[in-house]
């Protein structure tokens, strides 16, 4: 499947650059080939998509592909050339975006917000929870973050450049530190030497050279490890050298994938460090010196670092039997001081060397120079001398090899930052992370982070590798699947998130009476953020002004989910439900979604425990959704506004989306009242199931597909995309069919071929994903702002619901047009947004919902499950996740 953009278009050679190199066969027919990379597999009809090999690629890397592949590069993975230049330049949703029809609607609410962000921004000097003046600009450079869970996180692009920094949790920067770089030198060893054969640079946007040297480069992110890999290779050498091979791997603290993995403690998953690891190998027949040095600015060059007083550091770590050697970088700024550590780990083949301070605003002659004489750094003892007012400092260590003739060596680094004490921007409460209940809260943990990393990662790296290993190994799983898959977990460290350490004496109040049991809970694990189900029994009283309405209402009513969990710059946990534009006290969907969560969980985990846990909660949030079924017929009722996650466009009365999430809540609460031994409120539940099952078909079901609504305008008729969403959570906790059958599944599998038919294959040419509404007549409904828009998360759980339901070529020719959207033709990399529209425009970036891309995964397992669990299936021959059958005969399932 393309991308719907034309291949003249979907590369371009940056010649007018120097500094970027660009291969001078570019005219060839290897290099003119910018369609997928196909393999014999690949030759197949339109009806028969199925296996994949390592070298697809997508349209990224297939102009610029030598013959090198570089040394232990994993296969497959997001992979892009350096000198990859994205055709296609959207922006952010913005007012100018908005029709003029819903510019009149929306125009009290666009009043009300430019109010609301003059006082936060000029008079409260915060930075406003939705920013839609300074929306974050289109910067097509990132690659994957590097950082553990809730430890903060720092974010290379893709040419290799610091680009993204969230060290003080949810508060991100985006700026590239020119300083944070990597330089390479090699020389000849014996009679001839050559003392300054190469330099080459990787950090500052793009690869840099001190000469026009003849490096191509390329970098992928590698599904394997969720790691970003660059590799270096020479192909056309301008002067008599031999042939070197230098692989780039940097490694992170193994989640976002690890924690998932039983064997891989919880202690890892949480660690603020990367691990950046260079494989070389001398493809020629002389002995050869190779020398890496990474250079790191202390601070980002603005905001706090201008009172100065930053200072480094040498150290030196031996414990049982290795040792690394390093810099700290000290940051005391309050309130959240932190100190990072470069690190390298010496061995008998290689040599550690640094330089403490150095101007990084300056050109770096004293630094290169430093190099450039013999490979290695001076190594001056001692402190530096604190940095003065507006005035900044750096470091940099240099690890240098000796490769033997057609040899390889391995230089390995760390990056560590230790900010134990954290502050949100209230600067009220304060928190410990979670890692340091294994490193201590003192700050001086950076030396042994760098250590631990560097002794341990290959073993991180055998155990992500057991777990993902069968999806990877799976031929008949598209290539761009697996990248997909296993990329968009970047967020579960790079989405804000925090994991915090809980004492005794400051556990929440809600933990009594039935929550009691929570205690020991929060005091082993902690306290993780993105949400709680704490929060749901929290009340807030106090009154504020929602945007879109005008009306006054409170914060957070006790026994109703919050939107979210607070402000990074005000107190989160403490003041939550930052989102002003409605009151979602009156949210149809937030409710029915965790209640459906708790049971799919449970069913999953088989964690009884956990599920008695849920279960008041469970009880309190349904007793009060029932008051939107005003008419007692068992199905809730829309309020006539944009009551719902799309909270941008108009729902009244019963609807499909809502209403199936309301149905599909009932069938679960009926089986967790069977489990909990609940008989009056399995009956209570049991008949607003069956009231509810008849309105829901007579009132919604129009013999192809559910109804938006039950409005008396034209869009109530359109196609939704989301229309099946209750049958989604059904099906993933292991109910909606037989006797658990809620929506009849003829009706569902019917529905979804509809939106096949028209949301995605009537769509931008089926290659862009599933629009969220298409009017019947096969034109985008363009009623409101969000109709018209792909929703890049629920277009993964509308391809999860198509394989369950047997419809797994058409999962996954939907899925993939997101994909291929996002990722090749919009280089939106590792900040996945939220929506985009069929032109123009994208809306949030590093959005949460593209992670609901594992419900495919699930959907997949549980299909082969049911397969292997019929009568006479074959016993023994080990798992295969894979569609490939089901793909080749897409017309079998209908």
């Amino acid at each position: 499947m393309g991308t719907g953009v034309p291949a003249s278009e979907q590369t371009r050679c940056a010649k007018g650059d120097p500094q970027v190199y660009c291969p001078e066969n570019a005219g060839s027919t290897e290099a003119e080939q910018v369609t997928d990379l196909q393999s014999p597999e690949d030759n197949r009809p339109q009806s028969e998509p199925g296996g994949s090999s390592p070298e697809d690629s997508g349209q990224l890397m297939a102009s610029y592909e030598g013959k090198a592949k570089g040394y232990q590069v994993p296969p497959f993975g997001w992979r892009i050339c350096l000198a990859h230049e994205f055709a296609e330049k959207r922006k952010p949703f913005n007012a100018n975006n908005v029709s003029l029809s819903n510019l009149i609607k929306h125009l009290g609410m666009g009043l009300r917000y430019l109010q609301w962000w003059y006082r936060k921004t000029q008079v409260e000097k915060k930075t406003p929870f939705i920013d839609l003046i300074n929306c974050v600009p289109l910067r097509q450079i990132y690659g994957c973050p590097l950082g553990g869970i809730g430890g903060g996180t720092i974010t290379r692009g893709w040419r290799g450049q610091f680009c993204r920094w969230q060290l003080n949790p949810g508060m991100y920067q985006h700026r590239t530190v020119i300083a944070d770089q990597v330089r390479t030198r090699r020389w000849r060893r014996g009679p001839e030497q050559y003392p300054s054969s190469q330099f080459a640079c990787v950090g500052r946007g793009r690869l840099c050279t001190s000469k026009s040297c003849p490096w191509s480069a390329q970098v992928s992110c590698a599904a394997g490890t969720g790691a970003c890999v660059g590799t270096l290779h020479s192909t056309t050498p301008s002067i008599p050298e031999p042939g070197l091979s230098i692989s780039f791997l940097a490694r992170m603290s193994p989640s976002p994938v690890a924690r998932s993995h039983p064997s891989c403690p919880m202690t890892t998953s949480s660690l603020p460090v990367g691990v950046f690891v260079w494989d070389v190998e001398n493809e020629g027949d002389e002995a050869l010196d190779v020398s890496i040095m990474f250079s790191m600015r202390n601070g980002l060059g603005v905001g706090d670092d201008v009172p100065g007083g930053l200072w480094n550091e040498p150290f030196c770590l031996e414990r049982d039997g290795e040792t690394v050697q390093g810099l700290l970088l000290h940051h005391p700024t309050p309130p959240n001081p932190y100190t990072m550590a470069v690190a390298a780990r010496l061995t008998a083949d290689t040599t550690v060397t640094h330089i403490t301070a150095f101007d990084p605003d300056s050109t770096g002659q004293q630094v290169w120079q430093d190099l450039l004489q013999d490979g290695q750094l001076d190594s001056p003892t001692g402190q530096s001398t604190p940095s003065q007012k507006g005035v900044g400092i750096a470091g940099a260590v240099c690890v240098t090899g000796k490769l033997p003739p057609r040899g390889q060596c391995r230089l390995e680094f760390s990056l560590a930052w230790d900010m134990p004490r954290i502050m949100f921007g209230a600067k009220g409460q304060v928190y410990y992370r979670r890692y340091t209940r294994f490193f201590g809260r003192d700050g001086n943990a950076a030396p042994a982070l760098s250590h631990y990393a560097l002794c341990r990662y290959v073993d991180w790296e055998e155990k992500i590798s057991a777990w993902q290993s069968p999806v990877l190994d799976d031929r008949s799983l598209p290539a761009w699947y697996k990248s997909a898959l296993f990329n968009e977990l970047y967020f579960l460290a790079d989405g804000g998130t925090v994991w915090l350490e809980v004492p005794e004496d400051s556990l929440p109040d809600e933990l009594v009476g039935s929550m009691c049991q929570l205690r020991p809970i929060l005091r082993e694990y902690g306290r993780f953020g993105y949400l709680e189900a704490l929060a749901t029994l929290r009340e807030d009283l106090t009154r504020r002004q929602y945007l879109m309405s005008g009306v006054m209402a409170p914060v957070k009513r006790r026994n109703v989910i919050p939107h979210d969990i607070g402000d990074p710059d005000d107190e989160p946990w403490l003041r939550v439900n930052a989102y002003v534009v409605h009151d979602t006290a009156d949210w149809k969907d937030l409710n029915l979604k965790f209640v459906l969560q708790v049971y799919r969980d449970y069913h999953l985990t088989g964690d009884q425990g956990f599920l008695r846990d849920m279960w008041p909660v469970c009880l309190a949030v349904m007793e009060s959704e029932m008051k939107f079924d005003k008419d007692q017929d068992g199905l809730i009722e829309n309020g006539g506004y944009a009551d719902q996650t799309y909270d941008g466009w108009i729902t009244t009365g019963p609807s499909a989306y809502c209403g199936g999430l309301w149905l599909a809540a009932v069938a679960v609460m009926v089986q967790m009242a069977v489990l909990c031994g609940a008989k009056d409120v399995q009956d209570k539940f049991s008949s607003i199931l069956r009231r509810g099952q008849e309105a829901y078909e007579r009132l919604l079901w129009n013999g192809r597909y559910y109804n938006y609504d039950c409005s008396p305008q034209p869009q109530s008729c359109s196609i939704m995309s989301d229309q099946c969403a209750g049958q989604w959570f059904l099906r993933a906790s292991g109910l909606g069919e037989g006797d658990t059958e809620v929506f009849p599944t003829r009706h569902v599998v019917c529905a979804l071929q509809t939106i096949f038919e028209f949301n995605v294959r009537a769509f931008a040419g089926g290659a862009m994903g599933a629009v969220n509404g298409m009017q019947p007549h096969g034109v985008p409904d363009r009623s409101s702002v969000q109709s018209d828009e792909v929703w890049v998360g629920v277009v993964y759980g509308l391809a999860a619901t198509m394989i369950q339901e047997g419809l797994t070529w058409e999962g996954f020719q939907t899925a993939e047009g997101c994909y291929r959207t996002v990722w090749e033709r919009l280089g939106l990399a590792f900040q996945t947004p939220e929506a985009y529209c069929q032109q123009r425009v994208f809306r949030s970036l590093a959005y949460m919902r593209p992670l609901s891309i594992w419900a495919m995964q699930l959907a997949l397992q549980q299909q082969q499950h049911k397969k292997a669990s019929k009568p006479g299936a074959q016993q023994g021959t080990g798992p295969n996740l894979g569609p490939k059958e089901a793909m080749a005969k897409p017309k079998e399932a209908l």
